[in-house]
């Protein structure tokens, strides 16, 4: 079964299919739509351990050059030197600008891949090949490309549209139990925002195997955020005002990762004490909110950091570093009650640390 979700831009329109065992002719086909001679390809090192064997065989289908270059796993990828390493692996192998960028791996490899595709020669056709769950239901959609600066994450960047998004289920069968914990996190954000059904679709995560999940729910809850994603995005592209709902939990979460130095927390994780974090602060202001549908998978998360080793005062600095705040105020994503969510800016600092010390409680 695949399933097609159309992504309206201003910059351009594009596909996202989501199936199983699609991998080798989506890239036959996408390589031929380039009259080109060369393509490129920009993979996680996990994926490229796991899966070298389907890469090399679809890439040599094409007939055509084919350029490899292997992206270190986790944020240290996510950085400016990093990101200057891909533009110039780019630029050094003759890219042009009908030349197809094939960017494989999770929400890392994608933005620091989707940024090089962005600036080499002020843009090249960008393919987002996602294959974690995370990727494929979030930072693969919508034209966020990016790294990090040593002030907050995802602070230097574009907007730049892929070609064509490919989620090839098949590739989450070499993933990790915790990545599939990870992409839940921005799941259970849909069903915060969006849709109710979502919270019980996904229940099939606290499955003690995963690899015995029915495939076609899968692709079909995947679909499903993509599209509320794509609809999101269609109607504010540039984040002015409602696309900034996909962020629900992200300024708390960002804060947290900056304070883990970006290795003691994924980013699933914090996303998930994010939530949690909001929710409560959603409360704090006036909404009614219980977190059961959120705490009912609190289970899957285990942390490795403890509450002892992070400092509110050193959080709260974090959080104004934030891009998404426009004044004096942190602006939070907040819940006026279960998907009726609401752009906020927060004066008291007091609530805001009643909300962290609620959400820590969970580490």
């Amino acid at each position: 079964m695949n399933k097609n979700i159309e992504v309206k831009t201003s910059q351009q329109s594009y596909r996202a299919i989501v199936g199983e065992e699609i991998f080798e002719e989506q890239i036959k086909e996408i390589s031929d739509s380039f009259q080109g001679d060369i393509n490129f390809l920009l993979v996680d090192e996990n994926v490229e351990k796991h899966h070298s064997d389907i890469i090399d065989r679809a890439f040599e289908a094409t007939e055509k050059k084919f350029f490899l270059m292997s992206v270190p796993e986790g944020e240290k990828s996510k950085s400016i030197s990093f990101w200057k390493t891909c533009v110039e692996f780019l630029l050094e192998n003759g890219v042009r600008r009908n030349t197809p960028v094939f960017v494989m791996g999770g929400g890392v490899t994608g933005d620091v891949g989707g940024f090089a595709a962005a600036s080499a020669l002020r843009g090249v056709p960008l393919i987002h090949i996602p294959t974690t769950v995370l990727a494929m239901v979030d930072s693969s959609i919508g034209g966020k490309t990016g790294v990090n600066h040593s002030t907050g994450k995802n602070l230097i960047g574009a907007f730049y549209q892929p070609k064509k998004v490919v989620a090839d289920i098949a590739f989450l069968d070499s993933l990790p139990r915790n990545e599939w914990t990870n992409g839940l996190s921005e799941i259970l954000k849909y069903g915060a925002i969006e849709r109710a059904d979502i919270f019980d679709r996904a229940t099939f995560f606290l499955e003690d195997d995963i690899s015995n999940i029915s495939h076609d729910q899968l692709i079909n809850l995947i679909a499903d955020c993509i599209q509320i994603k794509a609809d999101i995005v269609e109607k504010d592209e540039f984040e002015g005002n409602i696309r900034a709902y996909l962020n629900f939990g992200h300024t708390f979460a960002h804060a947290l990762e900056k304070a883990c130095g970006y290795q003691s927390i994924s980013h699933g994780e914090a996303v998930y004490l994010g939530m949690l974090a909001a929710i409560d602060l959603s409360n704090r202001v006036g909404a009614n909110l219980k977190p059961d549908k959120l705490l009912k998978y609190r289970s899957l998360y285990r942390y490795r950091v403890s509450k002892d080793q992070l400092s509110l005062d050193d959080l709260m600095n974090h959080m104004k570093f934030d891009k998404k705040r426009t004044n004096q105020h942190i602006r939070f994503v907040l819940l006026k009650e279960w998907q009726s969510p609401i752009l906020k800016e927060v004066a008291s600092e007091k609530l805001i640390h009643q909300a962290w010390q609620t959400a820590l409680q969970e580490i």
